[in-house]
């Protein structure tokens, strides 16, 4: 249940592993998280009572699995030989008989292996060949079709890489390419002003240049929501769901040091993440705050001139960066994230001023999510209008021709972003 990014780590600090090993352990997590519901199909044909395996042996049967059957450079006697040493590590000698029996048996038949047909069960194909959840599968033919479902679900990037934001007024972008090569990165521009694609970064949390605040990790996605606000100088702006902070910076840094941008979440723990981004950044025009965006402040009403409500939603459109969201993830979570999201909307639309802009983002691909939601605002909330034009003008060229009406749906395999659903709405002047 936890967030496998955070608690890998967390582990990572706490070992001295060198360099490659913490790879091989970041590549060994991620890549049996990614594939887990093609390993347990392959896994349960070959075990007698595979519902009687305990979690953890199950854990050490799916890494073996992954090495034989994705990960090239391992070798395969290598892949069952380190299993079985783990499950002893583990005080799970008892089961290194079963490990080894199914894993090489694995090696052997690779080729071989009972895969589903797409022609008998073309759900059950997508699920188990690109590892979805069926009812997320389901979910994707339904909104998108067959063949644009099947290109979500088998889409795999060419490359890992983080994709960091310069922050501008720190280094210039000549020192900071400079400092990314000094330090061995492998970097490339991405597509958006001071942003980058790098890798060889390690441990970015302790990086010095990280800790000044000279640059800061975050997706082109997120950095597109902002962007659709883009308040001009001295505004008054609320972040209603703003951690960790990414897209608080980016609307601070919009306004120059000018105006405030109020950046709200429900958590403690969470607004002391925005609390360490504005300390790290120098933002002194921003006010974090512990606060329930659903519950209506009224001494807030109708002033604010933008408010930008990054909702809580299923987060299927960042699975690739996030392959256990997936598994956390079910229809009845889905329905409930879909009221909470309403919620949201009708109680934080009420700071726009007239004539201000309400802009709305998920970083999921689910309609009932994304244009649905806002259909469904727009006939409850007539004050309100489709910001077409507005949004238009606030995109980069090449994302415009994704725009349906105010609103623009990014999807990973085509766009070569994060999934992300962006809207942009106006309340009428008074």
């Amino acid at each position: 249940g936890a967030d496998a990014s955070l608690a890998l780590s967390k582990r990572l600090r706490d070992t001295n592993l060198p360099r490659r090993d913490r790879d091989l352990v970041t590549e060994l997590v991620y890549g049996t998280l990614e594939r887990q519901i093609a390993l347990d199909y392959v896994l349960d044909k070959r075990l007698t009572r595979p519902d009687d395996i305990e979690s953890l042996v199950r854990d050490i049967l799916r890494m073996g699995a992954y090495q034989i059957l994705f990960l090239t450079r391992v070798p395969d006697s290598a892949a069952v030989d380190e299993s079985v040493k783990l499950a002893r590590t583990l005080d799970r000698g008892a089961f290194t008989g079963l490990i080894n029996g199914v894993l090489r048996g694995l090696a052997r038949e690779r080729d071989n292996l009972p895969w589903p047909v797409r022609e008998a069960d073309p759900a059950l194909y997508l699920s188990v060949t690109h590892s979805l959840p069926k009812w997320i599968v389901d979910r994707l033919i339904a909104a998108y079709g067959w063949e644009e479902a099947e290109r979500i679900a088998a889409y795999r990037p060419d490359e890992r890489f983080l994709t960091i934001r310069r922050t501008p007024d720190k280094l210039s972008e000549k020192a900071f390419e400079g400092m990314m090569t000094q330090k061995g990165w492998t970097w490339k521009r991405a597509r958006l002003p001071d942003m980058y694609h790098a890798s060889g970064l390690g441990d970015v949390g302790i990086e010095k240049e990280f800790l000044q605040g000279v640059y800061s990790v975050q997706s082109e996605s997120s950095v597109l929501a902002a962007l659709a606000v883009s308040p001009r100088r001295a505004a008054s702006v609320l972040d209603a769901c703003a951690a960790p902070g990414g897209k608080t910076a980016c609307l601070s840094q919009m306004l120059s040091g000018t105006g405030r941008v109020h950046a709200w979440d429900v958590h403690e723990h969470r607004v002391e993440l925005i609390r360490g981004m504005v300390k790290r950044l120098r933002l002194d025009n921003v006010r974090p705050a512990v606060r329930d965006a659903s519950i209506v402040k009224e001494d807030l009403v109708s002033t604010m001139d933008a408010v930008l409500l990054d909702a809580p939603c299923s987060g299927l459109g960042v699975m690739l960066a996030k392959p256990d969201v997936k598994y956390r993830m079910t229809p009845e979570g889905v329905s409930s994230l879909v009221q909470t999201q309403r919620k949201l909307l009708d109680a934080c639309c009420r700071y726009v001023r007239p004539g201000g802009a309400l802009v709305y983002s998920t970083c999921t691909i689910l309609p009932e999510e994304n244009g649905e939601q806002i259909a469904s605002f727009l006939a409850r909330h007539p004050e309100f209008s489709p910001d077409e034009e507005g949004l238009r003008a606030l995109l980069p060229d090449f994302l415009r021709e994704r725009m349906d009406g105010c609103a623009v749906q990014l999807l990973a395999h085509r766009d070569g972003l994060d999934g992300f659903f962006i809207a942009r709405l106006k309340r009428k002047p008074a």
